[in-house]
């Protein structure tokens, strides 16, 4: 019998929508997300899919298109939007390329121009770009309608529940693969059911819930030892080489390999805190009491409201883990890089790189692309921060696509881990299931 028990009303964009007749591809950032968010897009009646899996045809493409000057992440997407439009059948007529786009002093923000005159170089100057900006909470995406932006937030929080839910159990798995294959049925899953769900807000969220309770059931079902605890690393830094196992050669499973389990910043955190600095725009614009902000604030309390109630599934397995809020976040930052000052990725990092530190974390890791500015100033603060939680090892990674003998540096990094565990100043509660389960 089929898994889905709801009324299934199909949204079509409209004739005279940028997108109709579209196909648009979104980049791959993180396993899981991409995937979701394309299926909230299918949602809407707009043919999306993932950008295809990045692999050397995707360095060669990327390093062919830039100069070296732009950061890893461009050069990947770049390589993997490339290579797109070398597939048979390709239409630039038909294609758009989604990017989101942000201002300010990170090259980030010359992605789009950038991509832009790429296209016309190519020769593909029909290709359309969508481009939601940072600065405005990525509120271009209402332009879908709230019915999508509702939707498309439920995605991406329960892609990232998924994958939290993934490396709490896969590196305590009995059978090697089974939790892999556990989050790869339970992405499955949730993407059949965004694009099959109902336009009624309860409805789909009811739906979602089902799909994030049938999840839990496989990952409860994979095997585990978890008598020894292992070294839990957080994992900051800047979000689509943190999040991107291509970009960062698959550095948490090297980390897992090595006898480590990982806590990672996901994509949600990030939404947030664009919501809340673009409300704290509109106040010093002296816009505290206008239609923007009124906008800003009901969508940031919808989409914690959501948010709660998809998290309600996972209660007992992320009880130890739970995630900060933006004001916690940032008042731990602030003695640091006070976000009225500094901006970005870099005040993410350093603040949640104290919560974690807080809560038990026994190594700080972050990845960031090669010359990055957000991973350069982070850098830069880390020995205060460490200083300041007890000596805690912190660790940046850049990448650029040329590394070598990483897991060297990974083992070393690991041997400061549990050093510093043995005499940190922050304890840590066992964490999640309250006994191990091991096969019979």
């Amino acid at each position: 019998m089929s898994i889905f028990h709801h009324t299934c009303v199909r949204n079509t964009v409209p004739p005279h929508h940028p997108l109709y007749g579209k196909v648009v591809y979104v980049p791959a950032m993180a396993e899981g997300s991409a995937e979701a968010f394309s299926a909230a897009l299918r949602w809407m009646g707009i043919e999306a899919h993932p950008t295809p899996p990045s692999d050397e045809r995707t360095l060669e493409l990327g390093g062919k298109h830039t100069s070296g000057d732009e950061c890893y992440p461009l050069k990947v997407t770049v390589g993997d939007f490339v290579k797109i439009t070398e597939q048979p059948g390709f239409d630039p007529k038909r294609t758009v390329f989604m990017m989101a786009t942000g201002d300010g002093p990170c090259r980030f923000g010359q992605y789009v121009p950038f991509l832009q005159k790429l296209l016309e170089l190519l020769g593909c100057p029909e290709i359309g770009i969508f481009a939601p900006r940072t600065e405005h909470g990525y509120e271009a995406l209402g332009n879908f309608g709230t019915a999508f932006v509702r939707g498309a937030w439920r995605a991406l929080v329960s892609a990232d529940m998924l994958r939290k839910r993934l490396l709490r159990t896969r590196p305590y798995e009995l059978e090697p693969g089974a939790a892999d294959q556990a989050f790869g049925e339970s992405v499955q899953d949730l993407c059949e059911t965004l694009e099959r769900s109902c336009s009624a807000y309860d409805c789909q969220r009811k739906a979602i819930v089902e799909s994030l309770e049938r999840a839990r059931l496989r990952f409860e079902g994979v095997a585990t030892e978890e008598t020894q605890q292992r070294p839990l690393i957080g994992v900051v830094g800047e979000i689509f080489c943190r999040l991107n196992n291509f970009s960062n050669h698959d550095l948490v499973r090297r980390l897992e390999k090595q006898g480590a389990e990982c806590w990672i910043s996901d994509i949600a955190e990030w939404i947030g805190y664009a919501n809340q600095e673009a409300a704290r725009r509109l106040r010093l614009e002296g816009r505290a009491f206008s239609g923007d902000m009124l906008k800003c604030l009901l969508r940031s309390r919808i989409q914690h409201q959501d948010e709660h109630a998809l998290l309600e599934v996972f209660a007992d397995d992320f009880r130890g883990y739970e995630e900060p809020s933006y004001a916690e976040v940032m008042e731990l930052a602030r003695p640091y890089l006070p976000n009225y000052g500094a901006e970005g990725e870099m005040v993410m990092s350093v603040g949640k790189a104290g919560y974690l530190a807080r809560h038990g974390a026994d190594g700080i890791v972050d990845i960031s692309p090669f010359t990055c500015m957000n991973g350069i100033v982070s850098e830069a603060i880390y020995p205060r921060l460490s200083r300041d939680l007890g000596g805690i090892p912190i660790r940046n990674f850049y990448f650029d696509g040329t590394q070598s003998d990483l897991d060297r540096d990974v083992g070393i990094y690991l041997e400061l881990a549990r050093s510093y565990r043995e005499k940190k100043t922050y304890g840590r509660e066992r964490l999640g299931r309250a006994r191990p389960t091991v096969a019979a």
